[in-house]
């Protein structure tokens, strides 16, 4: 018997997104992908046949896809970062305006695993830096240790969606 999945923070979009490429691949990229097959397989030889050996192929992709987000949808969490009572330290879903110690200002949202863009500044809620910031308040300082060496930010603004 396997072990339960890990709960899956996530934002109500980011659950949005999960349920919409979900959707998408199982009511329509498998099945014209289906379709293909089909009518791949009913042209005779299927060792040689590239329309039937690709679409399998893209078949086996989908559904290893859509295996994926089922379990990551049956484990989600959705948290509005708009509800959260105690605005004024880091929890999920806050917008974080960090400084480290030449000053240099950088802004991040701490979102579901899943979510996480890190060049849009969305960092996931077990990535270190977000791990650091947890429970913080404006002026505190969080050592992070990344794979370039130790750094340690200052938390200047903390803002959570209306």
């Amino acid at each position: 018997m396997s072990a339960p999945p890990r709960l899956n923070y996530i934002t109500p979009a980011g659950f949005a997104a999960l349920r919409a490429e979900y959707d998408h691949l199982l009511g329509e990229e498998r099945p014209r992908i289906v379709e293909i097959v089909s009518w791949a397989a009913g042209n005779g030889d299927r060792s040689e046949n590239g329309d039937y050996l690709y679409g399998r192929k893209r078949m086996r992709e989908i559904d290893r896809r859509l295996k994926w987000l089922s379990e990551r949808m049956k484990a989600a969490k959705v948290v509005n970062p708009a509800d959260q009572p105690d605005k004024s330290r880091v929890f999920f879903g806050a917008t974080v305006t960090i400084a480290d110690e030449e000053d240099n200002q950088r802004v991040v949202t701490i979102t579901g695993n899943d979510e996480a863009d890190a060049g849009a500044g969305r960092i996931g809620w077990d990535s270190p830096l977000s791990r650091a910031l947890r429970g913080a308040g404006i002026g505190d300082l969080r050592r992070v240790t990344l794979p370039g060496g130790e750094k340690e930010w200052e938390i200047t603004a903390i803002a959570y969606p209306a």
